[in-house]
């Protein structure tokens, strides 16, 4: 299995754990620390809705809460036809965290795609505005 296979199974694990109540779209992350560990995340929605967690996040904070500072790619899974990227909200963290990485986007069929974070957000602030 290639990496990316490895990250999108890891993804697609996460994804079952999905807390999608109220709008049922379930999303599982990946995240892979330069040291070879994988932290999945998931979803997870809150009747509050603003309270609600991307699965983005949730990787990327129990990475950073288990002491990694370094990442090298990242997956996203979720069961639609169109790939579905990291939302807004994400990918200035996935930015802030994880710099230039490849976002490998992936569905429940087999589709994939990866794209650069400096195509997905091409003009991120950063602390060099600061």
């Amino acid at each position: 299995m290639s990496e990316n296979e490895t990250l999108i199974s890891a993804a697609n694990q996460a994804r079952e754990n999905a807390h999608a109540p109220y709008s049922n779209f379930r999303v599982g992350a990946a995240l892979r620390a330069t040291s070879g560990r994988i932290f999945g995340g998931c979803n997870v929605e809150n009747a509050t809705y603003g309270l609600t967690v991307c699965a983005e996040r949730v990787a990327i904070f129990k990475a950073i809460s288990e002491g990694e500072r370094g990442f090298d790619a990242i997956a996203v899974v979720t069961d639609t036809d169109i790939l579905t990227p990291p939302c807004g909200a994400c990918r200035q963290l996935i930015w802030e965290f994880c710099g230039d990485v490849p976002v490998i986007l992936a569905n429940l069929k087999g589709k994939t795609e990866t794209i650069r974070m400096k195509d997905l957000f091409p003009k991120p602030f950063d602390s060099s505005n600061l």
